[in-house]
């Protein structure tokens, strides 16, 4: 079955607002758009980590490359006063779990208001086609049935992590129908859980077990018994990529997408997960460290039968092919390879996927 994929025709020559550009999935994003000939500008804080994409792959040299903290409202402004958008893509947010429960009000001030202050910062921008506010498919309200969350679900989140990505897009939807209506389309895209190479944040599944990995050490999980969304960040930006250029030329799309794994794919714990990465990688088991104290949800699934159905969109890797191509990106990474040669050969051959 063909999928559709990102269109270098669309892309070609926009310029495209990327917040988070720093971040491992922004640095994806910002590859593969400047791959497509995109003039993209880049938001957001410098890296923390001592291992990250965004300066392994060089992405500095790709884009417009600016430093702003989005919880400063003067700064967003200043920084967009000279600015005008094709395309918006908001992907910066404070994006891990057991951080946000560390320090919640850095959380919510982030993926909240460095949301509407993005929002706000952008009204007087009439050369808009479409804006992209990318929050999580964790902004539902999790009873934790296994019954995996569509669109029109209720939003909800217990933890500081999903309650302000839930929150952001209330913010986002207040800002659509106040400000944009009419003028640009504004929407939310829903990601599932997202692995790839390059990805070097603490509490991440793959960071962990490659970081074990290279230090011969165990990788220990909290919840193996945990399932997820599991996709390849290929997957979920090419997903966000798509949707974005529909918005820009159909008016009648809804503001409010799923991107996952599709309904066909094999659905993997945490432990199966890890267990094929670290066989992969010819590593140590992993050891199981119950967390009693932990309120991350166990079970977590998002239906995007309507991607496919408006977008004609679904993955093209199933959770196994996903854990086989971050396995290897890692491996040859460590082994001396160029991370942004690495990335663009899997961006070329995920375009070239049936």
């Amino acid at each position: 079955m063909l999928r559709p994929r990102p269109d270098p025709g669309f892309w070609s020559g926009k310029r495209v607002l990327l917040t988070g550009h720093t971040g491992f999935k922004g640095a994806w994003t910002a590859l593969w758009l400047a791959r497509m000939g995109a003039a993209v500008t880049g938001l957001a804080l410098a890296p923390t980590d001592d291992h990250n994409l965004f300066e392994l792959a060089g992405v500095a040299g790709r884009v417009e490359h600016r430093l702003v903290e989005l919880r400063d409202r003067a700064a967003v402004a200043k920084a967009l006063s000279d600015r005008h958008f094709d395309i918006v893509l908001h992907m910066a947010a404070q994006a891990l779990v057991r951080e946000s429960i560390r320090d919640p009000i850095a959380t919510f001030a982030t993926n909240v208001m460095g949301t509407a202050h993005l929002l706000d910062a952008l009204r007087g921008d009439d050369g808009l086609q479409a804006v992209l506010v990318i929050t999580s498919d964790k902004v539902y309200a999790n009873a934790e049935t296994g019954r995996a969350f569509a669109e029109g679900d209720p939003l909800g989140g217990k933890d500081p992590y999903s309650a302000s990505k839930a929150a952001a897009e209330i913010v986002t939807d207040s800002f659509a129908r106040s400000f944009f209506a009419g003028r640009a389309p504004v929407a939310t895209a829903r990601g599932g859980n997202v692995i790839g190479g390059g990805d070097f944040s603490a509490d991440r599944i793959m960071a962990d077990i490659v970081r074990a990995a290279l230090a011969g050490g165990e990788t220990v999980l909290r919840h193996p018994e945990a399932t997820r969304p599991w996709q390849h960040v290929l997957d979920c930006v090419a997903g966000y990529l798509v949707y974005a250029e529909r918005l820009a030329s159909d008016p009648t799309m809804p503001r409010a997408m799923n991107f996952g794994p599709s309904r066909d794919g094999a659905v993997l714990t945490v432990g199966e997960l890890a267990t094929r990465a670290i066989d992969a990688l010819g590593a140590k088991p992993w050891r199981h460290q119950p967390d009693t104290t932990s309120i991350e949800a166990r079970t977590l699934g998002i239906d995007t039968s309507l991607a496919a159905r408006l977008l004609g969109f679904q993955s093209r890797l199933d959770a196994p092919a996903a854990v086989d191509w971050t396995v290897d990106w890692y491996r040859r990474w460590s082994q001396g390879g160029d991370a942004a040669a690495l990335c663009d050969e899997q961006i070329s051959r995920y375009e070239d996927a049936r």
